[in-house]
């Protein structure tokens, strides 16, 4: 069978910024979710975080990363939602980070993997990609997704995030 991805919802973040981007009412007729965002936060730093809410709820997520500096590797593991690092307003002009986000049987029963790929854009001597692995453990259907910042920063104006759905046609 064939993947069919279909765009659910894009967000694109106005002049003021947005303290985050959440899609509501996503409908339980795809098989898995994907999302993919270009971000970057007002934080005064070169990054940000990124974490995210299933359902409104940040408690019972658990998470293992690999992260990668250009210089040297890590790896680390938390009870958090983070989904990866991105440019925050110390880092070079005009960049924004950009993460892809895979949340399979999202409308299943049984708890909610995720994993995410994370990639900073900036001219310095370090940018950051991340690989993250996460578990939310609860079996309620994933009904509403937000982002938002590790640091409540907000979203500068042009972030964007694009939530598809995907099923087997």
């Amino acid at each position: 069978m064939a993947t069919t991805y279909e765009a659910i919802a894009t967000v694109e973040v106005g002049s003021g910024g947005a303290a985050n981007i959440e899609f509501t009412s996503i409908p339980s007729t795809y098989t898995d979710l994907y999302l993919v965002t270009s971000l970057r936060s007002d934080r005064a730093s070169t990054q940000d975080g990124l974490t995210l809410e299933f359902n409104g709820s940040a408690a019972n997520f658990t998470r293992r990363e690999i992260t990668g500096s250009g210089s040297a590797a890590s790896s680390s593991s938390a009870s958090n939602a983070f989904a990866g690092n991105i440019d925050a307003a110390n880092a070079t002009t005009s960049t924004f980070s950009n993460q892809q986000i895979y949340i399979p049987n999202y409308a299943g029963s049984n708890n909610k993997s995720y994993s995410a790929d994370s990639v900073e854009e900036n001219n310095a001597t370090a940018a950051y990609a991340v690989l993250v692995a996460g578990l939310w453990s609860q079996t309620a259907a994933i009904n509403r997704v937000t982002l938002k910042s590790d640091n409540a920063a907000n979203f500068v104006q042009y972030s964007t995030a694009t939530l598809y759905g995907i099923k087997n046609s």
